[in-house]
Parts: C-alpha cells; structure tokens; sequence
C-alpha cells in the first residue's frame, strides 16, 4: 500500500477531465494498514483513510459508497492487481451517461490476465453458476474494479443484504434484473500473490449467498 497508492494518486493526479477523492477503506485488518492508510492521508492531498472493526468488503463499500457525493464511485483492489490504464474507461462510461455500472472482466480477455490456474477455474466456474442459477448475463461478478454511478449505488446498495464477498454479486444481479445498464469492460490484470483473501470460507459464503438470493428472487 505504501507503493500502490502513491501510485494512484500520481495517476489520478494527471487526469485534468476528473476531480478526485481516493479513500483507503480499511475494513477490520490486525496488521498496520490503518496506520499507514493515515500516514498517507497526512502526505497526500485528497487521499483519506476510513476504518472500521468490522470485517467484509461489502460493508466498507456501503459505508463509503453511501457516505460519497461523487457523481461517480469507484473501487479497485489496493495492491492494484488491475492495470491502471484500464479506469479511465471504467469511470468514463459511467460519467457519460451511457452505462450506470461499469465492470472489469478478468474473462473477456485471457491473454491480459496473469493468475494461477486454480483462481481462473474457480473464477469461470463460479460464474457460469451464476448464469445458470440466477441468469446473469455480466462476465465477472468478483473482479475488484468498479465503477457505479451515484444515483444508482444509493437506490441499489440498499437492497443488498450481503456485507462480505457476496456483496458484489448480490449488487449486479439486482441491477441487473432492475434494467440497470452494466458494461462489461475487458482489464489487464495481475495476481497479487501475497492476497489475504481464503479462498475456502470465501467460495462457502458466496454459494450461502447465490442460495439466498435465488430464493428471494424467486418469491418477487
């Protein structure tokens, strides 16, 4: 973190079309992230940390994605996994007008993605689950590379009863069935292989969730 948000700040620092807002979301970590999270708060102009004891990726996003008064609301993975060249396009998407969610896609494009094979059949197999059970029609529900529209994260966000990985998944299938516009957009990434994420508890509470939801769906 102490690279990778320098990093963004620089890159966003050259974007004259945006103003700017990059929050560090520290959601329940026991290491020093906060602390660093403040200490680049302090170095860098528009960069703010925010924590909470709770953990799960879903209810960081709700805190800051309701709490925001952009126009537009983003998340990205802080290790950067994604190539930064790809957000302009995410974010443009949905400043313009023409889609009200934006998503990366590590499936679109094979030959730009750089993980190992067991995350790659984990990640088809998981949604190809989800266009059979619930017929979803985005391409990647997990990737860490969002972009949504304010107007749409404030009625949707709301409605999703997941706090964790789920979240993301619960978020586009109701925009989805909604009529919600969602661009799939092909991004470059790169595995981190230091990730916290355990992918065992991780694939348990996502089929607890994709269950719950498809009967909820079912009784609408």
């Amino acid at each position: 973190m102490r690279e990778s948000v320098p990093l963004l700040h620089d890159f966003l620092s050259g974007q004259t079309q945006w103003t700017w807002e990059v929050v560090i979301a520290d959601n329940g970590s026991a290491d020093r992230t906060f602390t660093i999270a403040k200490e680049l708060e302090a170095a860098l102009p528009n960069v703010r940390a925010w924590h909470t004891d709770a953990k799960g990726r879903g209810g960081a996003l709700r805190h800051v994605w309701l709490d925001a008064e952009a126009k537009v609301l983003a998340y990205m993975d802080v290790d950067l996994s994604a190539d930064l060249a790809c957000l302009p396009p995410l974010v443009e998407a949905v400043r313009h007008g023409s889609h009200d969610l934006a998503i990366g896609s590590r499936l679109l494009r094979p030959d730009l993605v750089r993980r190992s094979l067991k995350r790659e059949v984990l990640s088809r197999g998981y949604n190809k689950l989800l266009r059979l059970a619930l017929g979803a029609r985005f391409s990647d529900a997990q990737c860490g590379f969002k972009a949504i529209s304010c107007a749409a994260a404030r009625a949707l966000v709301p409605l999703v009863q997941d706090n964790g990985w789920f979240f993301d998944t619960e978020l586009l299938v109701l925009a989805e069935r909604r009529g919600y516009r969602i661009l799939d957009l092909p991004v470059a990434w790169k595995d981190d292989p230091d990730t916290r994420v355990r992918l065992t508890s991780t694939i348990i509470g996502d089929l607890k969730g994709l269950i719950r939801l498809r009967r909820k769906l079912g009784r609408m």
